[in-house]
């Protein structure tokens, strides 16, 4: 199975960072308690007394949410919407442990963080335009087509894993508690996007290794290097 971007995206967004993980070994009877407080820490300092909506991550999705011709505050990228929650709530509710360390990752670093349950993903992910004939499922079970155009995650069977990007992803491919293999990826676009994607796999690998004691392999992805391969 392998991960990557179509050759457009890659054209289109050169700026494109992204980090990939695959996670074998996945279970929901871990603690990532302590994780998970110390990157709610540092998010709660970097957002101190302003918006999420200034940090220069959040403004390099907006851009790009914006020349993909989405208006940026009606559609935001995953971690804009959870560093927004997260700002206004004070916390997260708790959904999965691999789940709520991504978040927590996400929120620390605001950078959008997409979680597949690989069972549900047929052959591939490519992250490239839609050609209209998708199918996509949401969390209350409807089925969507996304627009032609519309930047996707798709598999083998033309399925939309996620949806406008890093906007919203799909109820099919959702971590569960039966989840035992994952795949982990994080896309950045601002000034420090490579080395702030990298050390975040790295975050995320260590984090990994620690509660589950399985060690990911993880790739750092650019316009030279597009494709992630694992074997599941």
């Amino acid at each position: 199975m392998h991960f990557q971007h179509a050759d457009d995206i890659w054209r289109d967004f050169p700026e494109l960072s992204a980090g990939a993980l695959f996670i074998d070994g996945v279970r929901s009877d871990v603690s990532v308690e302590g994780e998970i407080r110390r990157l709610q820490a540092i998010a709660n300092e970097r957002l101190g007394t302003g918006s999420e909506s200034e940090l220069p991550e959040i403004q390099a999705w907006r851009r790009t949410f914006a020349k993909m011709g989405l208006k940026p505050t009606q559609y935001r990228s995953a971690s804009e919407a959870l560093l927004r929650r997260f700002r206004k709530e004070g916390s997260l509710p708790a959904i999965h442990p691999l789940i709520d360390l991504c978040n927590a990752a996400s929120l620390a670093f605001a950078i959008p963080i997409a979680v597949f349950d690989l069972e549900r993903v047929t052959d591939f992910l490519l992250v490239r335009r839609a050609l209209g004939n998708e199918t996509y499922l949401t969390f209350s079970g409807e089925v969507e087509c996304p627009e032609p155009g519309e930047v996707i995650f798709a598999d083998g069977e033309g399925r939309a894993h996620a949806r406008r990007w890093t906007n919203r992803q799909s109820g099919h491919s959702a971590i569960r508690p039966q989840t035992t293999r994952a795949l982990i990826v994080a896309e950045a676009l601002h000034e420090t996007a490579r080395d702030d994607v990298e050390r975040l796999t790295i975050v995320l690998s260590e984090a990994i290794a620690a509660a589950w004691d399985v060690r990911p392999s993880m790739a750092v992805l650019d316009r030279s290097s597009p494709r992630f391969d694992f074997t599941i």
